[in-house]
């Protein structure tokens, strides 16, 4: 990357690590502390818990659409401020109802897709692979460290101040952009990193493609039931305060992290995905499982929340580049988009459903609703065929006569190791599906209709 590059992913990265931050802080936290909240019950705690995700799920998809037309900076200022109000709105309050206000105005700031085609406008397409992994590492870690402050943000600050801290987090997130994201003077639409309305009918078709959609939804889904039991589990039956949390949650985020580590490597250099994503599903089922047993044991805690933490991490690193490899060609932007809705929906029912289930059935109630889900996710992807290992390559085209474009479909498809070709004639431009074991770029060298190829 050169020094523009570095410096456009580095700012958008802490803009989405802080956003982010702020979101998971109150999850290890919110059902000790929201009980004192007026008019709280379980079923509202878990509807509050969720409820971002409902208003990010809705709004996903729009903000990046209009950031085409009003602006990708102009969108992420309207995002962060509405941010910022929903954090300072649940922080001024004592209702339970006025928290969940503010938790969806929180969600309506829904910037990750505009922040993601500012950052396809700012870089090159040779290094976007780099600058996405960039800011995916961020995203991983801002989890991680929400679950050691938002305790002790909580130990010292109440409730009130997790969402005070959260709104500092949001202007200072404005500032950076302000200052130091550069401006672009245009905007690339390319369908291939960017929500496209007319690649939505192809992406919502693949098969594939919603059993990983599928399965972020229940990833997310279990993720956030379980920090509706967890924590009072932590307190009541294991006899560790709040304040104490911080510890155990950080030695189970660093040794979960190395562990998973030789999976993914295992996964994508010996092309052994689909026995490790099966594999890690499983684990996560029969750890999820192993919280209905573990009373009274806080050793036995540890060991549950680790494999439970190794399989969730390697599936949240897992996933997006799945859904990468899977997406048909010049859909990746649009793949991503319904990804992230389906994310974001699976937060708002995991708290939602979690929380009347909380209230009807008790924490073992919880914990089997999230076996099955887990449960039924298993069988999804033991039915789903092997992934493909392919990469995006574009192609960019000299200017030729629009009946000309069969003829270059044609020649591209024949190249060994090409699935999916995709022309957007008005760009000139074609993307194609690859297999690198298989693909030889070198052979694009004979086509005098080629004036540009890349891996994207």
């Amino acid at each position: 990357m050169n020094a523009l590059e570095k410096r456009s992913v580095l700012a958008l990265a802490s803009v989405y690590a802080m956003r982010m931050l702020g979101l998971f802080m109150v999850l290890p936290v919110f059902m000790l502390l929201g009980e004192d909240l007026k008019d709280a019950t379980p079923a509202l705690l878990g509807f509050a818990i969720g409820a971002y995700g409902l208003s990010q799920a809705l709004f996903q998809i729009p903000f990046g659409m209009l950031s085409d037309r009003v602006g990708r900076k102009r969108m992420i200022y309207i995002g962060l401020v509405l941010f910022a109000a929903g954090s300072l709105l649940a922080g001024a309050t004592d209702s339970i109802y006025v928290v969940i206000a503010g938790r969806i105005l929180q969600g309506a700031g829904a910037i990750a897709s505009v922040l993601m085609a500012l950052l396809s406008d700012l870089t090159r397409e040779e290094e976007r692979t780099k600058a996405m992994a960039t800011v995916g590492i961020t995203i991983g870690l801002s989890f991680s460290v929400s679950l050691v402050l938002g305790p002790l943000f909580g130990a010292w600050w109440g409730l009130s101040g997790i969402f005070y801290a959260t709104a500092a987090l949001a202007i200072v997130a404005l500032v950076i952009v302000n200052r130091l994201v550069p401006t672009p003077h245009q905007h690339k639409t390319s369908p291939d990193t960017h929500p496209a309305r007319d690649m939505l009918g192809r992406v919502l078709s693949d098969g594939r493609l919603l059993r990983l959609d599928f399965g972020i939804f229940a990833l997310h889904l279990v993720l956030t039931a379980l920090f509706l039991v967890f924590p009072s589990m932590l307190q009541e039956q294991f006899g560790l305060a709040s304040r104490s949390h911080w510890w155990f949650y950080l030695s189970v985020m660093i040794t979960s992290f190395f562990a998973m580590v030789p999976f993914i490597i295992i996964g994508e250099k010996k092309r052994r995905m689909k026995p490790v994503l099966c594999g890690a599903i499983a684990l996560l089922t029969l750890a999820t499982a192993g919280f209905t047993g573990v009373s009274g044991s806080l050793v036995a805690a540890w060991a549950v929340l680790f494999f439970f933490f190794m399989a969730f991490n390697l599936l949240e690193a897992s996933l997006p580049s799945l859904i990468s490899k899977e997406a048909p060609a010049a859909s990746k932007g649009t793949a991503m988009g319904v990804y992230s809705t389906s994310q974001f929906m699976g937060a708002f029912l995991g708290g939602a459903l979690g929380g009347y289930l909380l209230e009807s059935g008790g924490i073992q109630g919880v914990l089997w609703f999230m076996v099955v889900v887990l449960g039924l996710w298993l069988l999804v992807a033991l039915t789903m065929p092997a992934p493909g290992h392919t990469t995006s390559f574009v192609v960019q085209l000299q200017q030729v006569m629009s009946n000309q474009y069969d003829d270059i479909d044609d020649n591209l498809r024949r190249l060994p190791g090409v699935q999916d070709v995709v022309i957007v004639e008005e760009a000139a431009t074609a993307y194609l599906k690859v297999d690198r074991q298989q693909f030889d770029e070198a052979l694009l060298a004979d086509f005098s209709f080629v004036r540009q190829a890349k891996h994207s």
